[in-house]
């Protein structure tokens, strides 16, 4: 008895009764996607049906079977259709389970796993940013953000150019350091579609303005005369870059004398100035909202032009030694800020023309280059004024020049070289007089011959006038051939 009871329970622990049934497995079939909003039907259906036995169908999501989505009761074999209205919770794996309707003995099944997704149609979006204006080498992040649809994928735009991929994902745009060239309209474009049929997108912009960060800037001046007796400094602060407005100050040493905001890069500001005294120090310095930059220090010192102007030149040689180029040079005495004008014939040059070029380095001096020819003949002089004063010019001497006059050989130098090549003439026909007459005296006594005196004597002297008429006319010609090369 004992030994029946233990097969009956184990029985009942390891597997179904005689009279327990097990359903079939439900098979669920539907749309895998679906608007949100709609209707659409679930079909979950049983391979077989028990006899004269109501199945019911229900809807659940996957491990979730305490939400019923929908339900459907089934006597007879066929597939049951269960509607739902559609909304964004339905989306996700659904299962259908099958159990018997009042019998405990029909143990339940569930189906495979559907999965469905749910279009909220229609986009809506905001650009999130921190900031739309900062200056370049600073982080951009923007964020579009969708607060109506799903499943939507997005795009970014510069300008209307597609931004490269690199710099964003989906929603997020991120460039670490940007540039002036980062600016501009950026545009998020958000797109969803149903079945590959209906796409409905939507964008939103905002622009993004990366200012660029001013320049060290330079620092200049230039002399105004107000009247006669006062004069003033226009100090000129100048920088390369930088996104306006920009603001400009001016320091000596560590005193600001005056500032002023421009929407330029480029502002003046004027100083009282005495001439021919060292002011002081001056610097620009520059802001335009992130940064201070500075300019170099100069000084501040006007020199009136003083004379004498001295004008010397130079030139360059053709062929046969003929002048074909001349370079006037022009120089003050003194003067800082000195203005050259040339003039020929008292016609003023300009910088250039068809002979002549004229080339400023100030406040060193000038030069005029000239070819020489028939057009460039005449007067020239050269002046030099203060560059703020019209009143103080002062001249240099006038000089005339020609083709004729530059290649004639002066009288003077004429009179030299022929006067000395009449001096050598002389010279080395008075040196031929002189060694030609020449004559050496006996180096022995006759007595210590005795009486072959007369014979020896006879043969030395005609040897010694051969040797000495070779020796006579080789030097004379010598002498003569090269003042003949040299002349």
């Amino acid at each position: 008895m004992l030994a029946f009871l233990f097969a009956a329970t184990l029985g009942k622990s390891l597997g179904p009764t005689s009279s327990e049934v097990i359903l079939d497995r439900p098979r669920l079939s539907g749309p895998s996607e679906a608007l949100d909003g709609t209707v659409i039907s679930i079909e979950c259906a049983l391979p077989s049906y028990p006899r004269n036995q109501t199945i019911l169908l229900q809807l659940y999501k996957e491990g979730n079977h305490d939400k019923l989505l929908g339900e459907f009761s089934v006597l007879h074999k066929g597939n049951a259709s269960i509607p739902i209205f559609v909304r964004p919770k339905h989306e996700g794996n659904l299962e259908c389970v099958a159990k018997a309707q009042g019998n405990p003995n029909i143990r339940p099944t569930v189906s495979n796993s559907h999965y469905l997704r749910v279009i909220v149609f229609g986009v809506k979006i905001d650009i999130v940013s921190d900031a739309t204006e900062f200056f370049e080498g600073a982080k951009l992040e923007l964020l579009c953000q969708h607060s109506v649809g799903s499943h939507v994928s997005f795009e970014w735009r510069l300008n209307g150019q597609p931004v490269s991929r690199s710099r964003y994902r989906d929603a997020h745009l991120v460039i670490n350091r940007t540039s002036p060239e980062d600016s501009g309209f950026y545009t998020c474009v958000a797109t969803n579609n149903f079945n590959k049929t209906q796409v409905f997108s939507a964008n939103s912009s905002v622009f993004i303005r990366v200012k660029e960060l001013v320049s060290n800037p330079e620092i200049s001046f230039e002399v105004i005369k107000e009247d006669s007796h006062n004069y003033s400094a226009a100090v000129t602060c100048r920088s390369a870059k930088g996104t306006p407005p920009v603001t400009f100050s001016l320091y000596n040493r560590t005193q600001l004398l005056t500032n002023t905001t421009t929407e330029d890069r480029e502002a003046t500001l004027k100083l009282p100035l005495v001439l021919g005294v060292n002011a002081d120090r001056l610097q620009c310095r520059a802001n335009n909202g992130d940064r201070t930059v500075y300019s170099q220090w100069i000084p501040i010192e006007v020199v009136p032009v003083s004379g004498p102007v001295t004008m010397t030149y130079d030139y360059d040689m053709g062929e046969n030694y003929a002048v074909i180029g001349l370079r006037f040079y022009c120089k003050a005495a003194a003067g800082s800020q000195p203005q050259y004008r040339w003039f020929l014939n008292e016609t003023l040059l300009n910088d250039s023309g068809s002979f002549y070029y004229v080339v400023n380095r100030p406040p060193e001096q000038s030069i005029l280059l000239l070819s020489v020819g028939r057009r460039s003949a005449g007067t020239y002089r050269c002046e030099v004024r203060d560059s703020f004063d019209d009143s103080s010019a002062i001249s240099s001497k006038r000089l005339f020049v020609s083709k004729e006059v530059l290649n004639r050989l002066p009288v003077a130098a004429v009179a030299a070289v022929f006067g000395s090549f009449a001096f050598l003439v002389v010279m080395v026909s008075a040196c031929c007089g002189f060694v030609m007459l020449f004559k050496p005296s006996s180096l022995q006594d006759s007595s210590d011959f005795g009486e072959d005196y007369d014979l020896i004597n006879a043969a030395r002297d005609a040897e010694f006038d051969q040797v000495r008429q070779t020796k006579k006319w080789s030097y004379c010609e010598i002498i003569t051939t090269g003042v003949f090369f040299l002349t």
